[in-house]
């Protein structure tokens, strides 16, 4: 399945106060890589832009005034997303807004019924009860720079989050391997084996004293163990 981090602008906190959608922002990712496709598009809001939400994103209205309207990019946006699965810091909120802006432009469909829908703040908050869950709070626990973030964006937002998402469920990426036997190629992605006979790694074998060693240490635990030593019980002696 394609997933897709998705993540929203907006003038305000609560859509149900007519607040809207100024800035959305995905990244597309697949077999936990982002695969370089992106959908980026700045709105034209119907509503003004509150002190608070201009502080956090530092988006201002005559910068949006040339921008189309939600309406006029409904049908691409849902066109890229349609059938991915949806990454998203706090959910409810991302989708609250964009559910209210396709209910205002006549749209019957809703998020959930074209996507499904993964919470990351919910991930976060089960794996790290008590704790701040928040992106920076993230990118600091899971070491992930985000230090070109002095102002929220929505793409800078999700391609921080693809990285987030990925250490929360993991960490590794990826693993590439040197092969001397050539690669296996599925769907464009490169997976390569290493054979043992590749390694050159050189067997190191006991020496006699070594050897008296062991059989010394075995016996004391065999005592030990009542005659029962693992070692003694399940090894057949040389013929």
């Amino acid at each position: 399945m394609r997933q897709i981090i998705l993540d929203t602008e907006t003038t305000g906190l609560e859509w149900s106060e007519g607040h809207n959608i100024i800035e959305i922002g995905c990244v597309e990712m697949q077999r936990r890589r982002l695969t370089g496709n992106h959908y980026h598009r700045y709105l034209k809001p119907d509503h003004e832009i509150d002190q608070g939400a201009m502080a956090v994103h530092g988006i201002t209205h005559e910068f949006l005034d040339d921008k189309p309207p939600f309406k006029a990019l409904v049908d691409e946006f849902l066109e890229f997303i349609s059938g991915a699965e949806l990454i998203i810091h706090n959910a409810i909120f991302d989708i609250g807004f964009i559910d209210a802006e396709l209910a205002r432009n006549g749209y019957d469909v809703r998020i959930k019924d074209i996507c499904t829908i993964t919470d990351t703040l919910r991930m976060a908050r089960k794996k790290h009860p008590g704790q701040k869950n928040n992106l920076n709070a993230l990118c600091k626990r899971y070491g992930i720079d985000n230090s070109h973030r002095e102002l929220h964006g929505a793409l800078l937002d999700a391609e921080i989050l693809a990285d987030v998402y990925l250490a929360l469920t993991g960490g590794q990426t990826s693993l590439l391997l040197s092969d001397l036997d050539g690669a296996d190629e599925d769907d464009g992605v490169t997976v390569k084996r290493v054979g043992p006979e590749s390694l050159g790694l050189p067997v190191l074998e006991a020496t006699a004293n070594e050897l008296v060693e062991h059989e010394v240490f075995l016996n004391k635990l065999d005592k030990n163990a009542g005659g029962q030593c693992l070692w003694r019980v399940n090894t057949t002696a040389p013929s």
